[in-house]
């Protein structure tokens, strides 16, 4: 059996382009500073490192940990990731264990223990894991990454350094693209980068992703590709729809909803990408735009209640669309 290899077949992981050091982290200027006044002083305290998903904040851990620990960063630091080890059992037995083991490292630093996605551990691990904290203070540090820093119990939180990490701009993750893109020797257009951009929503883990699957799907990166990949209705389809509302044309907006509910796509996937393209929409003015974005979101609620049918999405059109029509319309 012959193996085909495509010339340059690349290979650009998020793995491989995950930063080392923390002057390569990518945005969060102010908050990579201060990890970096961090690492100098060599004193690390326990974090909360809080921000959506995708935007640097375990890698911004490993670089500290590396950068406090040099090459005994393998075994002074554990990484969990709570979302699936988040019983009280694992607080107990694993992070325990790993708190009370001998480590040989540099003069006055701490073993470092990285829990990922931490909100997702239940209230008696976080409740075990406070005691884990006041016990070993003098040989651990701890540091939980979240999503909702508000789901970490208030003596965790009172006992850490919270850091809050923004979502990265568009203009970061276009730079960071053409970057792997020029060094991959990936052929792309400017639609393209566009669409990666616009799938990511401020993710830089998923704009890799998606730029590494739409080149391994096509070996060209444009729009229509990373839209087929992505399995995102395409935005310029829910521009149209947003035209045909604000000119009144029920019939016209139905259709294209109904054209792309039978093309598959969810509820749940045509109302985010609808309210994605409506901030963004110039040709509305804010009183419209603000009503648009309401009914979207009861619509989104809805959806998210489990009413994700046809029905829905037509009542959201008809309501959008009404919007923007004369009252006399509907005197009866």
């Amino acid at each position: 059996m012959t193996t085909i290899v495509f010339p340059h077949a690349s290979d650009f992981r998020v793995e491989k382009y995950r930063p080392k050091i923390l002057k390569d982290i990518v945005g969060n200027e102010d908050t990579v500073e201060r990890l970096s006044t961090i690492a100098k002083d060599g004193n690390m305290p326990n974090i909360i490192l809080s921000g959506l998903p995708g935007i640097g904040k375990t890698t911004s851990i490993l670089c500290l940990a590396r950068e406090l620990l040099g090459e005994a960063h393998k075994e002074g630091v554990m990484e969990l990731n709570a979302s699936d080890d988040r019983g009280i059992d694992v607080v107990r037995n694993r992070i325990k264990a790993f708190a009370q083991k001998k480590v040989t490292l540099p003069p006055g630093r701490h073993k470092i223990i990285i829990l990922d996605e931490a909100d997702n551990m239940t209230g008696g691990a976080q409740q075990a894991l406070r005691r884990t904290m006041e016990i070993y203070s003098n040989t651990t540090r701890f540091a939980l990454a979240c999503n909702q820093s508000n789901k970490i119990i208030e003596p965790i939180q009172s006992r850490c350094a919270v850091l809050r990490y923004g979502r990265l701009t568009d203009g970061q993750i276009l730079k960071r693209l053409i970057e792997i893109c020029d060094f991959e020797n990936v052929p792309r257009n400017d639609d393209g980068l566009e669409a990666l951009i616009f799938t990511a929503d401020g993710d830089m883990r998923q704009a890799i992703n998606n730029l590494q699957s739409a080149f391994y799907g096509f070996k060209y990166i444009n729009s229509e590709n990373v839209f087929k990949v992505c399995d995102q209705p395409h935005p310029v389809v829910i521009h149209n729809i947003l035209e045909s509302c604000s000119a009144g044309n029920v019939k016209e907006a139905l259709a294209s909803v109904k054209e792309l509910w039978d093309q598959g796509y969810s509820a749940l996937d045509i109302v985010t990408t609808l309210f994605r393209v409506v901030k963004s929409y110039s040709n509305l003015d804010e009183g419209t735009k603000l009503e648009y974005i309401k009914e979207i979101g009861f619509a989104h609620m809805h959806i998210l209640e489990g009413v994700q049918s046809l029905v829905q999405l037509y009542g959201l059109i008809s309501k959008m669309c009404k919007i923007t029509m004369k009252p006399e319309y509907f005197i009866v």
